[in-house]
């Protein structure tokens, strides 16, 4: 009897045995859990080829021309991350030297300046996107688990009220079913929590890069010359 108990209990039973409530708690953390997964996957590969092309930023001054190094960058560059710091700054000061707009008015340094913080926002917020969702993911699927384990644990205790006899079997079996619910929502949650944090300390990296790519850019396209370095060849 005992054996036949123990291949009535399991996820499958208390599925057949519970009601919309339940079936939405373990819909909604299939959801969760589908949604996050993708976001892990693909910010993994797209992490994955801005660290690859990290190294193309120091060559770029090993370039003859800027021309030169701003081609072997965005070739470099599959993301285009680090690219648009460089295309985008010289491309404003080209404009400011051949326009007679507004832009031509501005010191250069400030437009390149302005230029150069538009393009780290930008990149930035495509580093940030999908991470809110693995926060919100990590942080509320074991709660939404733990509440389809209370929901699940009410209506054992209330069943087993109904039928006026009280036995540990008929206890223990039902409760143990609810709290699978607990440990679908850790096991959706802690995937989600490791991601948002390799994720965040890439981005971290990445932008500190960028920032530093900036100085240099900022330095050259103001002073003619590199931070740090004495290589000043780019023209």
């Amino acid at each position: 009897m005992n054996d036949t108990m123990t291949q009535t209990l399991g996820f499958a039973h208390y599925w057949a045995q519970g009601d919309a409530v339940t079936h939405s708690v373990a819909y909604l953390l299939l959801i969760m859990s589908i949604a996050s997964w993708y976001y892990i996957l693909s910010k993994a590969w797209i992490s994955w080829r801005i660290r690859k092309s990290a190294d193309a930023v120091e060559h770029f001054w090993d370039a003859a021309s800027m021309d030169d190094a701003i081609a072997l960058l965005s070739h470099a560059d599959t993301e285009k991350v680090y690219s648009p710091l460089a295309t985008h700054a010289v491309d404003a000061v080209r404009v400011k030297a051949n326009s007679s707009s507004l832009n031509a008015n501005v010191d250069q340094g400030e437009l390149v300046t302005r230029t150069l913080r538009q393009q780290i926002n930008r990149v930035s917020q495509r580093l940030e996107s999908g991470l809110t969702l693995l926060a919100s993911v990590g942080s509320t699927a074991p709660f939404v688990g733990l509440f389809g384990t209370v929901w699940g644990i009410y209506h054992a205790l209330a069943a087993v009220a109904m039928s006026g006899t009280i036995q540990i079997d008929k206890v223990a079996g039902p409760v143990g079913e609810a709290l699978i619910m607990t440990a679908i929502g850790l096991v959706v949650a802690i995937p989600a929590v490791l991601g948002y944090n390799a994720f965040t300390r890439v981005n971290r990296l990445t932008l500190g890069e960028l920032d530093a790519f900036a100085h240099d850019l900022h330095a050259f396209l103001t002073t003619g010359a590199r931070i740090g370095t004495a290589r000043g060849r780019l023209s």
